[in-house]
């Protein structure tokens, strides 16, 4: 398959946006998904393809948030147990169904986020010192990870908001440290869907890779963003980025 070169230099910038926007809250594949299909490709292949980039641009955020000491490793295993189990069962649904319930999926999921920043502030952004939750001790938080999964592999759109839900409110982890667990659990989960699509022969690796260029530069100067800045600036930003991906739900 021929790619148009400025189709591929747009797509290379729409994943520098989207990597920046995915790492400091979600939906950054409201952007990049379209722009895989104005490429040609399929849903599903551009469902598949969009993964290289979102799986290379969590390599790099993770390793940028346990640089500054703001990755609670202790929790890690505990919590993709549930991640990983629903990314499996979600990335299989995703390569055997038709993508109908996408769109009213996503739009559901960003406007639930939406009202609970704007009516209940501290749920998705606790105050200092607030004690974390043990996801063991937790149900309500252990299946709100294993839903995210099942979202994430199913597709990649929102999934960083029912993480943040999870992991900050949930858990009550605060936001930088909260979106350090969700770039993990986006690293794990998407793997595992990485080798489904690619059972499957969903992913073309020209574009997926020109792709990951962007998100990972993006990822990189997220995680030097989310650090330098109040928690206070992190909950506004993920805020407005709710509602350009209702928007977006909305538009395609």
């Amino acid at each position: 398959m021929e790619y148009d070169f400025v189709l591929l230099a747009v797509l290379a910038l729409m994943g520098l946006i989207a990597g920046g926007i995915n790492t400091l809250a979600g939906g950054g594949s409201n952007l990049t998904l379209p722009m895989l299909m104005v490429l040609g490709l399929p849903p599903d292949v551009a469902n598949g393809t969009n993964r290289v980039g979102v799986i290379l641009q969590g390599v790099v955020a993770v390793r940028g948030f346990h640089k500054y000491g703001k990755l609670d490793t202790q929790s890690i295993r505990a919590i993709l147990v549930p991640n990983l189990a629903g990314g499996a069962l979600g990335a299989l649904a995703a390569a055997l169904l038709p993508n109908v319930a996408l769109k009213p999926l996503l739009l559901g999921t960003v406007l639930t986020m939406s009202a609970i920043i704007l009516i209940k502030p501290g749920f998705i952004a606790p105050e200092p010192g607030t004690p974390v939750r043990s996801i063991n001790e937790h149900r309500g938080a252990w299946w709100g990870m294993f839903i995210a999964g099942i979202y994430g592999g199913f597709v990649q759109a929102g999934v960083g908001f029912i993480l943040l839900a999870a992991l900050a409110g949930g858990l009550r982890y605060d936001l930088v440290r909260a979106n350090a667990l969700k770039m993990v659990c986006t690293v794990a989960f998407t793997s595992v869907s990485l080798v489904i699509f690619l059972w499957f022969d969903l992913i073309r690796w020209i574009p997926g890779l020109i792709l990951a260029v962007g998100t990972m530069l993006g990822s990189y100067l997220s995680v030097r963003f989310a650090i330098s800045v109040q928690q206070k600036t992190i909950k506004w930003f993920l805020f407005a980025m709710t509602l350009v991906s209702c928007i977006a739900a909305i538009l395609f």
